[in-house]
């Protein structure tokens, strides 16, 4: 009988590389199903990732500000604490002008909280023995702060209701009459619009009544929700802004015409909820209480 000595061995070889093949095949397997797994997840781009973090916009964050890199900041106001700074504010007081009409210093038209500044119009349920049916609050820095060749910004969050009328602008500190030594209007808005006025004021304007250049014009704000307003004072011009986008510019411009450009002096500022008036209409009391938050003011001067 012929013995073949040969065979185990071949045997115990072909096992081997037999389960060395399928051990490859599994594997391959595997990895195509990783793939497949991965190729259908989401492409998720860097922009999507920065829209899934994006504040809500009643989240306090302070939009980009695109501001010359020639300006140092100086002078600024946070609102911290629980009351307003007086010595560096007012409250302004009643006047017989439209804006002015329902200003009062009642308690329940300002508030310092979270540090912010709160201004609020409202129905004048509270003293019987101001005939007023509306009370509004307002501050400014008249005699105590002067601005003057630099940049003013303010970020604030302005309320919606018919009839309300919110403003920050500037008058001389001198206390000319007005319109001598020129206003300058960074922000005012009516109602609920979606945009804001900036607007100039002068003997040239008003007066003289010329309109040209043209002493005013409207941006777009974001309607619910936070923005900075910002105007520069140059020697030969006014720039404004809103959330660091250049919006309007008033130029002076050579003429003999009297003060077209009074606005190389000192201005005080003022920051105030208003109701009603021949521009913004009638008051809506159902609206009511209307305000705005103003989270801070900046003042930039040239280095």
């Amino acid at each position: 009988m012929q013995r073949h000595y040969f065979t185990l061995p071949i045997i115990v070889v072909t096992l081997l590389f037999s389960n060395i093949f399928t051990a490859l095949v599994l594997l391959a397997e595997e990895d195509k199903q990783d793939k497949k797994i991965t190729d259908n997840k989401p492409n998720i781009t860097i922009a999507q990732l920065e829209q899934k973090t994006e504040p809500k916009p009643d989240q306090k964050s302070e939009p980009k500000k695109e501001q010359s890199t020639e300006l140092k900041l100086v002078w600024e106001e946070n609102f911290d604490g629980n009351a307003i700074d007086l010595k560096r504010w007012s409250k302004i007081p009643r006047g017989n002008a439209d804006w002015a009409r329902h200003m009062s210093d009642f308690d329940g038209c300002y508030e310092v909280k979270n540090g912010q500044l709160i201004l609020r119009g409202l129905r004048n349920e509270h003293l019987p023995d101001d005939k007023s049916p509306y009370l509004t609050g307002g501050v400014y820095t008249k005699g105590k702060v002067g601005f003057s060749n630099g940049r003013i910004e303010i970020r604030a969050k302005l309320g919606n209701a018919k009839g309300a009328w919110p403003a920050f602008w500037l008058l001389p500190f001198d206390n000319s009459p007005w319109p001598r030594g020129g206003e300058i209007d960074i922000m005012e808005r009516l109602n609920g619009d979606d945009f804001a006025h900036h607007t100039v004021h002068s003997i040239y304007t008003q007066k003289l009544k010329i309109k040209e250049p043209p002493q005013g014009k409207t941006a777009k704000i974001n309607r619910d929700d936070y923005n900075v307003y910002a105007v520069e004072l140059r020697e030969d011009r006014l720039d404004f802004f809103i959330n660091g986008k250049l919006s309007f510019t008033y130029p002076r411009i050579k003429t003999d015409k009297e003060e077209q450009f009074p606005f190389n002096r000192e201005f005080y500022l003022l920051l105030d909820m208003q109701l009603g008036g021949s521009w913004v209409g009638e008051i809506n009391p159902d609206d009511l209480p209307v305000e705005m938050q103003i989270d801070w003011v900046r003042f930039y001067k040239k280095k």
